[in-house]
């Protein structure tokens, strides 16, 4: 049998194979979502204790972008030329290694330096992560499974709340980086087992390979029953995609759709979510007190994921996404207004599900089904370049707004916004539901 990767992983039922899969991206992409959203909670304490200021603090989340950027970039076309085992590999190491130097950063100057150095991981991991993940999945289950993919990885955000609230009053903020680094250096060693993607080994020719890793997969269904279905035929693709074809007439609306989506998620979790924290303190409330907020509304950030991975397959990506954005806009306009102490953390809880809706289906579900394999991660890489590259000055529009007109005028931004992301959607958008990656070629 010749390759035919796609079509043959299709074919597979859902099983320990891709539970297995799941299980090893997902650890690797928790601590990465560790490691970004603890910057919310170390530059509230740094803030409360002096240690910086809140000009440092938007310069600490515009290196972390810029790092992320850079990230995102080059493993674009190192997880194209190298495979996406080499990528996820790589940023674990990276994001590791700087995260336990952040620990023991002698200054507010040191620890922005070293964030961007943990940036280049942390941008490296969310592309070939729901890359790699995409690629393994049949279409019947793809949004389902990528939304649960994603849901372990904002579990990190209430986790990373919750430690910071327990540990950081105990321990001190630096903690939180040994915590992170530590485990992303054991993950890196538990991938080690992870297969290549078959999908990407036929994409670059390399046909020997993935015919061998296709009977590796294979041969764990063999004793199943019934057995497997035949595959269905797939005749080679005769597109030979580059970079460049990115910007033809094919490929270049997928790319304006996809990087448009992720300005705005991007915006919506570093303008808003990550801000929490300083909000709070800035407002006047105790350090310990902006903890338990915060914590209390980032509970929301999972179920939202859940709700994106039941969602998708069933709604659709279009019609999900136009939905949630739409809530976004609902409840993001009523959270301003919110003064009542009890009621705060109920609105925001709601505004930040419906935030992570978004992020479920646009980061892992939707952006990776749109392009081909062979340039699968130079698009996902060249999206996320470009939503990191806008929200580099996020911090800075944000501390003005905050300054100017208080949380309201940072909403007001998230809400033109999200009328800009319904637009691009629902006029430029393709629907992947149930279609086979081959067929999105």
């Amino acid at each position: 049998m010749t390759v035919n990767a796609g079509a043959r992983l299709d074919r597979l039922p859902i099983s320990s194979f891709h539970r297995r899969i799941l299980t090893l991206i997902a650890i690797g992409m928790f601590f990465d979502g560790y490691d970004v959203y603890v910057a919310a909670s170390v530059l509230g304490a740094t803030l409360h204790a002096g240690f910086s200021t809140l000009a440092q603090n938007a310069q600490f989340v515009s290196v972390t972008f810029i790092g992320m950027m850079l990230g995102s970039f080059l493993t674009g076309f190192l997880g194209d030329r190298f495979g996406r085992r080499f990528t996820y590999q790589a940023n674990l190491i990276i994001f590791g290694l700087a995260s336990i130097a952040s620990a023991f950063a002698p200054n507010m100057s040191a620890l922005i330096l070293l964030r961007g150095v943990m940036g280049i991981g942390l941008g490296a991991e969310l592309v070939a992560g729901y890359a790699a993940m995409t690629e393994f999945l049949p279409p019947q289950a793809r949004g389902r499974w990528c939304g649960i993919l994603n849901a372990v990885v904002v579990t990190s955000l209430p986790i990373s709340a919750l430690a910071s609230a327990v540990l950081i009053p105990r321990f001190g903020w630096r903690i939180m980086f040994i915590i992170g680094g530590v485990g992303a250096l054991i993950v890196w060693y538990l991938r080690k087992s992870m297969p290549e993607s078959p999908r990407w080994l036929e994409s670059v020719g390399h046909t020997d390979e993935a015919e061998r890793m296709m009977l590796e997969i294979e041969s764990e269904f063999a004793i199943q029953a019934p057995p497997l279905p035949a595959p269905a035929f797939a005749p080679p693709s005769t597109a030979a995609n580059n970079f460049a074809s990115l910007f033809g007439p094919q490929l270049f609306s997928r790319l304006f759709v996809g990087c448009t989506v992720l300005i705005v998620a991007n915006t919506l979790i570093y303008g808003f979510v990550t801000w929490l924290p300083t909000f709070f303190v800035q407002q006047g409330l105790s350090i310990a007190n902006s903890f338990k907020y915060s914590f209390l509304m980032s509970i929301g950030a999972p179920v939202g994921a859940a709700i994106a991975s039941l969602s998708a397959d069933s709604l659709g990506r279009k019609p999900a996404i136009i939905t949630a954005s739409a809530l976004t806009i609902l409840f993001g306009g009523i959270y301003p207004f919110i003064r009542d102490p009890r009621l705060l953390p109920l609105a925001g809880f709601l505004l930040v599900v419906c935030i992570y809706i978004l992020v479920a289906l646009l980061f892992a579900i939707y952006i990776p089904e749109l392009f081909p394999t062979d340039v699968r991660m130079r698009a996902l890489g060249l999206c996320n370049t470009l939503g990191r590259t806008a929200t580099i000055f996020t911090p800075f529009l944000v501390v003005f707004l905050f300054r100017s007109h208080g949380v309201a005028g940072v909403v007001a931004l998230m809400i033109a916004l999200l009328l800009i992301q319904i637009l691009a959607v629902h006029f430029f958008g393709l629907e992947p539901k149930l279609r086979r990656l081959e067929e999105m070629q």
